[in-house]
């Protein structure tokens, strides 16, 4: 089996209960134990399944569902607490894919995760796309209407924190701080020289995603 569950779960208690039962099914298990860091999991591990707390501290489970949702299609079950009806609708809207109760069953929880992971084939699409536009996050390919586009180290860089925040509002120093990790040994303005030769590229006729926000920065125009 060996696939990876990602716990995302503040009560300490609880989420070594949960990696425990998980193990002993088969599964490899991490776990996390706030919302922030559990994106930065999620984006780093890329799990097959996560189980995904509601209350979480420094970012809510709501929230990271809704992020996760927008880049990637990995399977996630919310954790929420008994009676909370109008938490596990807003789960389900935001891109959950199941929901378990908690106190629940270990049992009950296992099932649950075989079926999510069967539903989803066990594996998950790293696939960004916007349009007729898509990036391949495991392999650094993109394509446009289907056909492969060559773009360089830092246009695809570039590119993938677009994608990861489609219709978004993007200042020049927050795409020099996700593209570059701030390593950008060039000024601030330079970053409009990689998305104008971006935009060379990956502009169409009836598809000119990359819009200019006077005054604010850029953003990625998306379905």
């Amino acid at each position: 089996m060996n696939n990876t569950i990602l716990i995302i779960e503040d009560e300490r208690r609880i989420s070594e209960w949960i990696r425990i039962y998980l193990e002993r099914s088969g599964y490899k298990a991490e776990s996390s134990f706030d919302g922030q860091s559990g994106l930065v999991m999620a984006r780093s591990l890329k799990p097959d399944l996560i189980l995904l707390d509601l209350m979480l501290p420094r970012l809510n489970g709501m929230e990271l569902c809704r992020i996760l949702r927008m880049e990637t299609d990995v399977p996630i079950i919310m954790l929420t607490s008994k009676g909370a009806k109008e938490d596990r609708i807003s789960g389900l809207e935001g891109g959950a894919d199941d929901y378990i109760v908690k106190p629940f069953d270990p049992d009950e929880l296992v099932v649950r995760v075989k079926a999510v992971l069967r539903r989803s084939g066990g594996s998950v699409q790293n696939i960004l796309t916007c349009g007729i536009l898509s990036l391949n996050r495991d392999t650094s390919r993109v394509f446009l209407n289907d056909k492969e586009i060559n773009l360089s180290h830092a246009q695809c860089a570039i590119l993938s924190v677009f994608l990861h925040h489609p219709n978004i509002i993007l200042t020049r120093n927050q795409l020099i701080e996700q593209a570059f990790d701030n390593n950008f040994e060039a000024y601030e303005r330079a970053i409009d020289t990689h998305i104008r030769r971006l935009r060379k590229v990956i502009n169409q006729e009836d598809f000119k995603p990359i819009q200019t926000i006077y005054g604010a920065g850029y953003k990625l125009v998306c379905p």
